[in-house]
């Protein structure tokens, strides 16, 4: 898929794409008073169902597709935008169309982004597997600009990199895991920061690990032959930002920790057969957190951003931990394991303390955690927890401006009882609320005066029936909201109340 951003037609489309909402054409000001006509009776035809969406009609002579941006339910404005363009780009290359045009002159910057973002999620395809493969028919669409060339250039730009970042984290999650496993995840995060100019990296193995204390990775992990690793990246945008004339960088430091299970059968305490070979998507924190720093430093943008990976594999073998073992966490706090398959909360403790020591002053965590949270908000909205109101206010807004879903829990003190365990200072699994029992434990390990805000993907990160622009498989969830939270922290104010009107 090609986007060519021109200023006017360059008569070289095949066809051309009006999308509509009930009976009005969108971002087109330009047709012929013959074609306005016709129009009018395409739409007014579309409500009485002659016509249906994506209709390939003549208006004035030209091959014209019918989008319909208003089809589906319980979606914002600009996600419709989205599946209008995803739905286009997938008729135009079933159809083998080789230039499709778009008019967008009396588009805003916003919905022209989220047009650009529908057109590529329609390209992106996982057939690593598959014995035959065929590549997409490459269709190109001329998104006709008019005075707005040069921002929508520089927008598509912007979406390319958001994603290039987002195709990373799906290929990584529909990997199997036998061939992802810890330290593979490991030589492909290597590579990104190799290729990524102002990312480094810091990867500890088992021995170092369980030398420094980061005893929840080793924990899970030794019962696996392939053995945990944690992974810290870190991209500081405040020193180009402090050589350019003018430029102003945040202070802030954002750290986003993600649970990097790459494979999860429950340990000891085993999952039914019937749900495991999802498990490849239990390292999908990871995943995204990975992706997303890429993308923060190729878009360079002016702060301070941190990535921390928690990989294990908990598998089940001669060494693996035993239900009622109790370990130290790298917080001084003992932890006694009620439920080998709550394994996520506890190497997650190890992130979450890394990332006090490098000095967070934000922290963002995603796992793919609880089942509990699957069952209360399904597969469409990502329930999240956090202790700072301003970092939960801009959690939400950023993700309604990338479209994804959020609904902030609460964390309710009166469940923190059933983590205490008779021998050790707690347990990973509280008896009550599942989702919130799971956020209560991991605040136990949050650095003291640290904005925090806990993510619960389980339900959004990978889906087994079609679902927005995805068929099957992981959905990319998290990642521009990662991307956009960074760009509006780089910028904000350094005052609470102008960060919380973001």
């Amino acid at each position: 898929m090609k986007l060519n951003i021109v200023k006017t037609p360059s008569g070289k489309a095949n066809v051309s794409a009006l999308l509509f909402v009930k009976q009005s054409v969108q971002f087109s000001n330009v047709l012929s008073e013959t074609a306005e006509k016709q129009v009018e009776s395409v739409l007014a035809g579309m409500q009485e169902g002659p016509f249906e969406d994506l209709e390939l009609l003549e208006i004035d002579g030209t091959s014209t597709i019918f989008v319909n941006a208003a089809k589906e339910r319980g979606i914002s404005n600009l996600d419709h935008l989205r599946m209008a363009a995803y739905r286009l780009a997938k008729k135009a290359m079933a159809r083998q169309i080789p230039v499709v045009s778009i008019m967008l002159a009396d588009a805003a910057p916003e919905q022209f982004k989220a047009i650009a973002h529908g057109l590529h999620y329609a390209d992106y395809k996982f057939d690593a597997y598959k014995s035959k493969q065929k590549e997409n028919f490459q269709v190109t669409f001329e998104i006709v600009a008019g005075e707005h060339v040069a921002e929508f250039k520089a927008i598509a730009e912007e979406v390319a990199i958001e994603q290039k970042a987002i195709a990373l984290t799906k290929n990584l999650i529909n990997t199997c895991a036998s061939d992802l496993y810890p330290a593979e995840f490991v030589e492909r995060a290597k590579t990104i920061a190799k290729y990524t100019p102002g990312l480094s990296i810091k990867v500890r193995d088992m021995k170092q690990l369980e030398k420094e204390g980061f005893m929840g990775h080793v924990t899970v992990g030794k019962g696996s032959s392939h053995e945990p690793h944690m992974i810290t990246m870190t991209y500081d945008g405040t020193k180009a930002a402090a050589g350019k004339r003018g430029a102003r960088s945040s202070a802030d430091h954002l750290v986003i920790v993600g649970k990097g299970l790459t494979f999860d059968t429950g340990g000891l305490c085993l999952k039914p057969p019937k749900s495991m070979p999802e498990m490849i998507s239990d390292m999908s924190g990871a995943a995204t957190t990975l992706a997303a720093i890429q993308a923060i430093a190729t878009l360079k943008l002016p702060m301070k951003v941190s990535a921390i990976c928690c990989l294990a594999e908990n598998a089940i073998g001669n060494k693996s931990v035993l239900p009622g073992d109790i370990f130290t966490a790298k917080n001084g706090k003992t932890v006694m394991v009620d439920n080998t398959d709550a394994e996520g909360r506890l190497v997650l403790s190890d992130g979450l303390a890394e990332a006090g020591l490098i000095g967070a002053t934000h922290i963002i965590d995603l796992a793919t955690l609880t089942g509990a949270m699957v069952r209360a908000l399904g597969y469409a909205v990502t329930g999240f927890f956090s202790n700072d109101d301003a970092l939960a206010l801009n959690v939400i807004n950023a993700g309604e401006a990338c479209c994804e879903k959020f609904w902030s829990m609460p964390l309710e003190e009166e469940y923190a009882d059933a983590l205490k365990d008779k021998f050790a200072d707690l347990k990973n699994t509280g008896s009550d609320a599942g989702a919130i029992s799971a956020a209560l434990f991991l605040q136990e390990f949050v650095p003291e005066n640290t904005a925090w805000s806990h993510w619960d993907i389980a339900g959004t990160a990978f889906v087994t029936k079609k679902w927005k622009y995805t068929e099957y498989g992981a959905t990319g969830f998290g990642v521009q909201t990662l991307i956009e939270l960074a760009r509006r922290m780089s910028t904000a104010s350094e005052t609470t109340e102008e960060y919380k009107e973001v």
